[in-house]
């Protein structure tokens, strides 16, 4: 009986511990929506990602001309 009571005990204790950090989680996360910076920001990532893309010269070794010495 004294088990089953100490387990009773440790679980209300755990459920009340648990349920303060996930409201701090929750409202963390409400705060970080509301942020009008987060706002801009995804905006602006759907509007780069849905863009046309445009052609571009290339880049790297392959875009410069042949350096093999002419003969």
């Amino acid at each position: 009986m004294t088990l089953a009571a100490g387990v009773a005990v440790g679980y209300v204790l755990g459920t009340r511990a648990g349920r303060a950090k996930y409201e701090q989680i929750v409202d963390g996360v409400r705060q970080v929506r509301a942020n009008p910076t987060l706002d801009q920001v995804q905006r602006t990532v759907r509007e780069v990602a849905t863009a046309p893309r445009q052609q571009t010269a290339p880049v790297g070794p392959a875009a410069e001309p042949s350096r093999a010495p002419s003969v």
